[in-house]
């Protein structure tokens, strides 16, 4: 029943590399191609749904699959980001609610989801997430967290005045605090999970930013088109090594999945491989 992967160094930078792909690839068709944010929209959502309902439907963990719903997210959620900000058309200039207000109208979004997964009882545990319910609010919550991170990305690079490289600098600052905090001192590694997952967008839209943008704005001027093969190229090397890893050393299955709050079993969404006793 392992359907998602374990959080390892490589899974955080195969995470930041397709957040930061997502980002670059939406500005390539929303603004560079001028496709709009409305159709880029579709075609990212369309893209999303059919690789979701792959992964869902799995049963196991197809690191490829898995990257490539995370890479729709990313997708979606950077079209959805700034057609919340920006309005309409294909400018990329501020014309919608703008970066602060879509950053709060998100980040409350992203807690009613948190409410409502803790109200279903499941795990939050992303390492030990074994049923359907479980699996659709974890996409759920990485969908709303990846759009959250562009608006937060875009507010912190743009209306602080900290540039897109001052925004990665801060950001990547507060990810060695995480870091520090899992490893030296005793608080809830879920959380800090959450915390760094959430903050891995914004630093790959502060990260995309850097690549793409002219150098008279900060960035280093590769442009949307091959800042976006570049990276790419990055994931589908990164996605190889993780399915040779798993080839050399397999996942341990995971046992039946149990509702928190009922202590009932469920329905396992993913091949029946480990023992049927409780989990956490």
């Amino acid at each position: 029943m392992r359907k998602l992967p374990q959080v390892t160094l490589l899974f955080w930078v195969l995470k930041i590399v397709a957040v930061t792909l997502g980002e670059t690839a939406g500005d390539l068709l929303g603004i560079t191609l001028q496709v709009g944010y409305v159709a880029t929209a579709i075609i990212f959502l369309v893209f999303f749904g059919a690789v979701l309902t792959l992964q869902l439907r799995a049963g196991r963990l197809h690191p490829a699959l898995f990257w490539a719903v995370v890479l729709g997210t990313s997708m979606v959620g950077t079209e959805v980001s700034d057609f919340l900000n920006r309005g309409f058309g294909h400018s990329s200039e501020p014309n919608g609610i703008g970066y602060a207000w879509g950053a709060v109208l998100l980040s409350g979004l992203l807690a009613l989801v948190f409410l409502a997964w803790w109200r279903t009882g499941q795990t939050y545990d992303v390492e030990n997430i074994a049923s359907r319910k479980g699996e659709f609010l974890y996409w759920i919550a990485i969908l709303v967290s990846n759009t959250l991170g562009t608006s937060s990305g875009d507010w912190l690079s743009d209306d602080t005045g900290l540039g897109f490289t001052g925004a990665f600098l801060v950001i990547s600052a507060i990810m060695l605090v995480i870091v520090a905090a899992h490893y030296l001192t005793s608080v809830n590694g879920t959380l800090l999970f959450w915390l760094a997952f959430i903050l891995t967008r914004p630093l790959g839209a502060a990260g995309g930013d850097a690549l793409t943008k002219p150098t008279d704005e900060g960035g280093l001027g590769w442009g949307t088109l091959w800042g976006s093969v570049a990276l790419l190229t990055l994931l589908i090397g990164l996605t190889i090594l993780q399915i040779v890893q798993l080839r050399r050393r397999p996942l341990e299955p995971l046992p039946l999945p149990i509702n928190r709050l009922t202590g009932e079993p469920q329905h396992p969404n993913g091949a029946l491989t480990g023992s049927a006793g409780p989990h956490p």
